[in-house]
């Protein structure tokens, strides 16, 4: 513990570890882990039935669960993802010093264009792209 009573991890006193998950439902868990493995350029740090996980650059966990998988997790109550296909439903912003190079890999993986590098007002150059459900894939850098 530090003198302003933070731990190493600039946690507060008494406070508990936490982790930042952002799953995705897709229809084809494979070839979703296989498009961002492309786009990472890392293998998922799980791969099983039901569920990949990917670390993300600068901290947090990208999921891809089926949705056949979430339905039966949760049933009836959950809307079915599979009716909204094609309709974005999330985005994923990767802030990193390639924006270029990482877009390209999503288009060389499958991912539809929806908006080649330019800067953007809130200072960054970000180029926009489809997965292959249609979640919105940003990839960006901050604007030097």
């Amino acid at each position: 513990m530090s003198v302003d009573g933070k731990d190493a991890d600039g946690r507060g006193a008494g406070s508990k570890r936490m982790e930042s998950y952002f799953i995705l439902y897709v229809a084809d868990q494979q070839r979703s882990a296989d498009f961002y493995a492309a786009v990472l350029q890392r293998a998922p740090r799980l791969h099983v039935p039901g569920m990949s996980e990917f670390d993300l650059p600068g901290g947090g966990v990208l999921g891809l669960m089926p949705e056949a998988g979430i339905r039966r997790l949760l049933g009836a109550a959950l809307p079915d993802p599979a009716r909204a296909q094609g309709i974005p439903r999330a985005e994923l912003y990767l802030l990193g010093d390639e924006p270029a190079a990482m877009h390209a890999r999503a288009l060389a993986a499958g991912a539809r264009e929806l908006g080649a590098p330019a800067a953007r007002d809130w200072g960054h150059v970000v180029a926009y792209a489809l997965d292959p459900d249609g979640h919105v894939l940003a990839c960006a850098k901050t604007r030097v």
